[in-house]
């Protein structure tokens, strides 16, 4: 009884809370393969495509040193893994690499975690393991078409969630061909494409394709600088809407048989990892 009042407390006072987490419209949220995304965004300005050129061209060229160094240190560990596990324990694992396209994560921090997935795409492919790759943003700032909804319908007070989540699949985990990456990495590149970030129901949609996989084990790897931000749903809701949701996102994971792997880290240090 005293949870339920304090929560109301709360959500009068504009503070969100797990237990109050909900969504005002789920009508504009986009799921979409990243060889489609030209398909969901604007096209890009000039401005755009001369700097997602310039990004690939780093991708491909300036990051070598890097990649390369990687690439041994896997190698490294490649023998480790074959000894500690049977060819049928990797064959009957699927991993999901789940990216944070929030827009912090614009320059550097982009461009390694597109390497990073690139890495460890090919590594975990060439072991026998099944591996996807995910990413996660909205698609548009300021709420998009869902806050346009809302105020035609009288802007009623904590909405929930109040923009359009956009989810993108860049590597599904049937996908049988060569392990690499490659061009379909580019459009994580796009500078246009990092906007907001809505971690709790990304971890909810990554962790959601893994449960239908028939693959025994299940590992969620999330690549991600900080705490959950979208302006329009948080202005709305209080601060810690999102990030409320978020932890209780995790401790659901922790409680089940998804295995899961990386962390998070809020405003104020809060890093917890994620493992089951």
């Amino acid at each position: 009884m005293f949870k339920l009042l304090f929560n109301r407390v709360l959500k009068r006072a504009g503070f969100g809370t797990s237990d109050t987490y909900s969504v005002f419209t789920r009508d504009f949220d986009v799921a979409v393969d990243a060889a489609r995304l030209k398909e969901v965004l604007a096209p890009l300005s000039t401005d755009d495509a001369t700097a997602l050129d310039d990004a690939w061209k780093t991708f491909e060229m300036s990051l070598n040193s890097w990649r390369t160094t990687a690439n041994l240190q896997a190698l490294e560990t490649t023998g480790f893994i074959r000894n500690a596990t049977s060819d049928h324990e990797r064959q009957d694992t699927v991993v999901s690499i789940l990216i944070d396209h929030s827009g912090s994560m614009r320059g550097q921090s982009i461009l390694l975690a597109a390497a990073t997935a690139e890495i460890a795409c090919d590594f975990l492919s060439r072991l026998g393991y099944r591996v996807e790759i995910l990413g996660f943003t909205t698609l548009d700032w300021k709420g998009g078409k869902s806050r346009r909804l809302w105020r035609r319908q009288g802007s009623p007070r904590y909405p929930g969630r109040l923009c359009d989540l956009l989810h993108i699949v860049y590597r599904s985990a049937d996908t049988r061909d060569a392990p690499a990456l490659g061009y379909v990495l580019k459009n994580m590149l796009r500078r246009d494409l990092l906007k907001e970030n809505v971690d709790g129901e990304a971890l909810e949609w990554a962790a959601s394709r893994l449960y239908r996989r028939p693959e025994k084990r299940k590992i969620l790897i999330v690549l991600s600088d900080g705490a959950p931000v979208d302006d329009s749903t948080l202005h709305e809701n209080g601060p810690n809407f999102l990030i409320d949701h978020l932890r209780g996102v995790i401790a659901r994971l922790e409680a089940d048989d998804l295995h899961t792997a990386g962390g998070y880290r809020d405003q104020s240090g809060y890093r917890r990892p994620l493992q089951a």
